[in-house]
């Protein structure tokens, strides 16, 4: 009889330093896309003051050997600087930020007001039916937010993609 080995699946936060020009973005994507690999998360912002360099967090999950083909594959792509898997550099923070809408009145407003207050989420939008919430924190905080309104009238939810910094001093 035939065994087949199953590797387990680890997620992965890479923070991927790049020029800042037209098409990199596609590249990258289209790097996951002809491997069969999937993007949970990306973020890319500016982060040079003459705005030459951009600082992609991509949150990514596979088998150990993907990740570092994934990483491989990056590190190989002309306009990327740097990639670093913030995962296997140790303890870092993951931060998101959402914009959630929830609708109702009477009880079920009270109680997302009282439920918005112990997490910390900022009413940023108010109608006499309904709130957008601003909430930001680790991805399991905002995921246990949304669940919670789901029952109070969650009427829609907007997520940036998680960014994540090595903690300590010194840069990444």
């Amino acid at each position: 009889m035939m065994k087949i080995k199953h590797e387990a699946e680890e997620r992965h936060v890479l923070a991927v330093t790049v020029d800042n020009e037209a098409g990199i973005l596609a590249k990258i994507a289209g790097l996951f896309t002809a491997r069969g690999y999937n993007i949970d998360s990306l973020t890319v912002a500016d982060i040079t003051e003459n705005h030459s360099v951009s600082r992609i967090t991509i949150v990514t999950h596979g088998p150990p050997a993907q990740i570092d083909q994934i990483h491989a594959q990056l590190e190989r792509l002309v306009p990327v600087h740097k990639v670093i898997d913030l995962t296997e550099l140790g303890p870092h923070v993951e931060r998101e930020l959402a914009l959630i809408k929830v609708a109702g009145t009477g009880e079920k407003r009270v109680e997302a007001l009282r439920v918005a207050e112990i997490f910390r989420a900022r009413p940023v939008d108010t109608t006499t039916e309904s709130f957008i919430f601003e909430l930001t924190g680790a991805p399991d905080k905002i995921d246990s937010f949304v669940a919670l309104m789901r029952d109070l009238g969650l009427v829609e939810v907007g997520r940036t993609g998680i960014v994540g910094m090595i903690r300590g001093a010194s840069e990444a």
